[in-house]
Formats: structure tokens, C-alpha cells, sequence
């Protein structure tokens, strides 16, 4: 994974959708498979016309963890398509440039100027630990490649506190064991980007950095502070022993190998934008919690599936000889008949335009 693909924005949650049987998918994922086999998922839909378009459901993790899982129907979709489209553009220096400034503090500005001093120094402490701790947590395989644990904490944490503290809470919630000993492997998105690239196909974004990076600068001060004194609270307490998450990247893959679309895990998908609602907390911090969540859903999935969804019956439309292949975070990977991707929608499979294989 390249040193900046921590902070591409997941899909927040994922959507009801009819099932398909998988094909060419191994058969060693350790499933529980359900009763009925067919409410299992490819993650692959045809849009029916000539040529068929696809969408495929991506995973935000190292390729390598689900690739041999991934039906030979979704590999053969891709190849087939001439045009290939993504969230944002992973290969464009643009999209680096752009996201990395999107999570700076205003010119002349430091974290220690406008976080409280408890918290300031309890990141600091965390930061220091993480630093510590690297070393150990880096695999043999990618010390061989030449990746070590200063040069992979300074791309990750470098100028922190320079950054705007929502960005500082997503950098310390992926800063953990599981999560680097993950890096330097592209994730499936990136992966499929390259490959694009690599056969030469036509590829395109149908959003904009800013339309995903914005809404999280959109949080008030004070939910912000909530977010990242709620994660450097979860982060003390795992590093004391005192708390154990309940959905975990290793489930997620799991969940994905097993074409479990339906699976509470993908809500969680790498908990990159965390859930902070528990019912531990105090009356009021709950209350800013579900403030917190509901804005992330208005933002980053009701409102950004609909716009997203224009955008591809656009494209549709207006190329309409063309076999497009979308490959969006899963959740995203259903469309409506309206031509939105829909967050709660019913289940696609009767609709006359898009189907499952």
C-alpha cells in the first residue's frame, strides 16, 4: 500500500442487494455459509445493454488478502471493459496533492495551538508509542522489500501536527498493529487502478476530492474533539488490555472472501470513520455521537450516492456503445432505477436494467 492510501475515505455502510451465486470463487474461505447458498454475493452487477457494464464492490484492504477469492465472473468483467471508473483517480498526482492539503491546518496554524493541552499531550504520548512499537509490528517480508518502520511512521504521521485534528483522529485510528503490518501492498481499489493503466484502459473518477474530503472539515469544533478524545480513549484502552474490538479488518476480509453483502461487519469497514455511539457514554456525549453519525451518513452516503449515481447514468447515457466497469466500495455498488445509488433501496435483482450475475 502506498504510504497515502490510509486516509481514502471507505464506503460507510453497505446497502441491501439480492444475492448471487458465486462463480470460480474458492472454496477455502471458511465460510459459515448460510442455509441457502444463493444469499451469498459476487459483488458484481450487470447492467444490461449491449455491452454490458459492471459494477463491482471493492474492499478497502491489501488485494492480496482477497484476491484468489474474488469470482473469475468479476476478473473476466474487468478485462472485458474498456472503460473503467473509480471514486477518485488513486493514479492521478492530482488526488494525492489535493487530499493531502485537504487535511491542513490554515497557514501559520499548529495542533498545539488549537487542541486542549490534556489531549494535545495524550496524542503526543499515543504517537510516541506507536513509534516505539513499530518496529515490532513490521513483518520480515516487508522489511525485504526495503520498507522500515521510521521511514512508514514519518509517511503516515509526518507533520501531524500540522494537520486539522479530524484527520489527526482518522491517522491514529489506523495507526495500529493490524493496519501496518498491511502496508505496502496496494489496496484492491489501487490495485485495480494499476491494472487499468498497466492494460491501458480508459479510466476515469466519478468524484471529486473535494466532495469526499470536505464533509469531514464540516464537523464543529466540538465534535471533532469528541471524535478524537472518544478514538485516543479507545487506543489507551486497547493498549491497556482493557477493551477489545468487536469487528476487526480480519473479519471484514473474512466477510468479503464469503460474499456476505448483508454482513453489520461491512458498516465498519476498516473503522476508518469510527462509530462512536456506545451505550457507555454519559447522556449528552451520546447525543454528539449520534449528532456525529447522522452527519456522516447525510454526507458521506445519502447524499454522496445520489450524486455519484447521476454521475453514472450520465456516463451511460451518454455513451451508450460503450462497456463501462465501476468498481466502488461496496456499498456503494448498487444502482436504483432512478439512476441513484441507493443507501436503503430494495434489493436490484427485479430491476429490468440492473442485475446480478
Amino acid at each position: 500500500m502506498s504510504p497515502w492510501s490510509w486516509f481514502l475515505l471507505p464506503t460507510l455502510c453497505l446497502l441491501p442487494a439480492s444475492a448471487a451465486p458465486r462463480r470460480g470463487a474458492p472454496a477455502s474461505a471458511d465460510c459459515e455459509l448460510q442455509p441457502q447458498q444463493s444469499e451469498l454475493n459476487s459483488f458484481l452487477w450487470t447492467i444490461k445493454r449491449d455491452p454490458p457494464s459492471y459494477f463491482f464492490g471493492t474492499i478497502h484492504v491489501p488485494y492480496t488478502r482477497v484476491w484468489d477469492f474474488i469470482p473469475d465472473n468479476s476478473k473476466e468483467a474487468f478485462q472485458q471493459s474498456s472503460i473503467v471508473y473509480f471514486e477518485l483517480d488513486l493514479t492521478d498526482p492530482y488526488t494525492i496533492s489535493a487530499l493531502t492539503s485537504c487535511q491542513m491546518l490554515p497557514q501559520g496554524e499548529n495542533l498545539q495551538d488549537v487542541l486542549p493541552r490534556d489531549i494535545y499531550c495524550r496524542l503526543k504520548r499515543h504517537l510516541e508509542y506507536v513509534k516505539l512499537m513499530m518496529p515490532s509490528w513490521m513483518t520480515p517480508d516487508q522489511r525485504g522489500k526495503g520498507l522500515y518502520a521510521d521511514y512508514l511512521f514519518n509517511a503516515i504521521a509526518g507533520n501531524w501536527e500540522r494537520k486539522r485534528p479530524i484527520w489527526v483522529m482518522l491517522m491514529v485510528n489506523s495507526l495500529t498493529e493490524v493496519d501496518i503490518k498491511s502496508r505496502g501492498v496496494p489496496v484492491l481499489d489501487l490495485y485495480l487502478a494499476q491494472e487499468a493503466e498497466r492494460l491501458r484502459k480508459q479510466t476515469g473518477a466519478v468524484e471529486k476530492v473535494e466532495e469526499q474530503c470536505h464533509p469531514l472539515n464540516g464537523l464543529n469544533f466540538s465534535q471533532v474533539l469528541f471524535a478524537l478524545n472518544q478514538t485516543l480513549l479507545q487506543q489507551e484502552s486497547l493498549r491497556a488490555g482493557s477493551l477489545q474490538i468487536p469487528y476487526t479488518t480480519e473479519d471484514l476480509i473474512k466477510h468479503y472472501k464469503c460474499g456476505d453483502l448483508s454482513s453489520v461487519i461491512f458498516s465498519h469497514d476498516s473503522s476508518q470513520v469510527p462509530n462512536f455511539i456506545n451505550s457507555t457514554l454519559p447522556p449528552q456525549e451520546r447525543v454528539t455521537a449520534q449528532e456525529i453519525d447522522s452527519y456522516f451518513r447525510q454526507e458521506l452516503i445519502y447524499k454522496r450516492n445520489e450524486r455519484m449515481g447521476k454521475r453514472v447514468k450520465a456516463l451511460l447515457e451518454e455513451f451508450p456503445d460503450k462497456g463501462f466497469f465501476f468498481a466502488f466500495g461496496a456499498g456503494e455498488s448498487q444502482v436504483t432505477s432512478d439512476g441513484t445509488l441507493g443507501s436503503d433501496a430494495p434489493p436490484t435483482g427485479g430491476n429490468a436494467e440492473v442485475g446480478p450475475w
